[in-house]
C-alpha cells in the first residue's frame, strides 16, 4: 500500500512535520479528545476487540451510540471535514 500525498510530503519536508506534530500533540491533549478515546478504549475492552488484530473500531453514530466498524470507514469518515477547518 502506498503513502498518501500527506505522508510523502510530510516525509521530505522536516519542518512542516515539526509543525504538524505539535499540532496534533496540542489537538490530542485536549479534555474532550481524551475523554473520547477512553471511552472507545473502555467499550472496545468490553467487546473484546481492543488490540485483537481484526481491523474493527468502535465508531460513534449520530444518535449517540456506538457500533463496530472497519477501521479504515471509521477514521476516513471525516477526512474532508478536517481538510476544510485547516
Amino acid at each position: 500500500m502506498g503513502k498518501s500525498k500527506t505522508s510523502r510530503y510530510l516525509a521530505s519536508h522536516p519542518e512542516a512535520r515539526r509543525k504538524r506534530l505539535a499540532y496534533q500533540k496540542k489537538v490530542n491533549k485536549r479534555p474532550s479528545e481524551v475523554k473520547k478515546r477512553v471511552e472507545l478504549t473502555r467499550i472496545a475492552r468490553k467487546k473484546g476487540v481492543y488490540g485483537n488484530g481484526d481491523g474493527l473500531d468502535i465508531s460513534h453514530k449520530t444518535d449517540g451510540s456506538t457500533t463496530m466498524e472497519k477501521a479504515s470507514t471509521n477514521r476516513a469518515r471525516n477526512r474532508g471535514k478536517l481538510k476544510a477547518k485547516r
